[in-house]
């Protein structure tokens, strides 16, 4: 956290690029799919929720990490009588901190911009932490990329490379039953598509269905498989 005061840029960009993303797609889509952009607003923002909260900043936490793999200063945490994981849990909790001010002003933006939660405060708590903690889990896999990789620069490009189909390929901008056929069918198993169409569920006031199951069922997939390979992939550098 302290290094981010000198170099605001990951937080910038987790923060401003879902800002761009919701005003784009809302006034730039919005007649066409839903009618109206208020209509549009209701279907969009719960996409926009689960990107702020951690697909938008995920490039950067593994390139952080390679960075300060390379720079030394986990040589000095090896030094120390601490866990392996923290480390590399360090800093992804630093991250949720980012999640959680991109997230407040999303619902900043959303609400100037005509948003309402219908499902009452405590949805729109529920639905922000399960974003984040998707959030959190899936930062676990470039992670375990920027701890694999030996150059900040391939952990972007593979991060880029991951991030496309992850983000696009989902309900977030048109619901997958609007999407070509072979589109479709990644965007129903995309893990993407559950945390929106849960959040967009749990925002709306409408029934969540499986949604919400499918996402934790993720998150905990994501977490026990990417976080062990992440630090066995850090013990193996020592």
């Amino acid at each position: 956290l302290a290094k981010t005061t000198r170099n605001p840029g990951p937080i910038v960009n987790s923060v401003v690029t879902p800002v761009l993303f919701l005003v784009t797609f809302l006034y730039l889509f919005g007649g066409s799919v839903a009618g109206s952009t208020g209509d549009y607003l209701r279907y969009l923002f719960p996409g926009i929720l689960v990107m702020g909260a951690g697909l938008a900043g995920m490039l950067s936490t593994g390139a952080n990490i390679n960075i300060d793999l390379k720079n030394g200063v986990t040589d000095r945490f090896r030094s120390l009588p601490i866990s392996r994981l923290a480390p590399l849990l360090g800093s992804v909790l630093a991250d949720v901190v980012r999640y959680l001010l991109a997230v407040a002003i999303l619902f900043l933006i959303g609400t100037l911009l005509g948003f309402r939660v219908h499902g009452g405060p405590g949805a729109a708590v529920a639905a922000a932490a399960l974003a984040i903690a998707f959030g959190f889990c899936l930062s676990w896999v470039t992670v375990f990329l920027g701890v694999l990789v030996r150059d900040a620069n391939a952990v972007v490009a593979f991060g880029f490379v991951t991030f496309l189909p992850l983000q696009f390929g989902t309900s977030l901008a048109a619901p997958v039953e609007a999407v070509p056929g072979w589109l479709r069918a990644w965007a129903q198993v995309n893990p993407v598509t559950h945390a929106m169409d849960a959040c967009r569920a749990l925002l709306n006031g409408a029934p969540a269905g499986d949604a919400v199951t499918a996402t934790l069922v993720w998150c905990a997939v994501l977490l026990v498989v990417f976080c062990p390979l992440a630090i066995r992939a850090y013990a193996r550098q020592q």
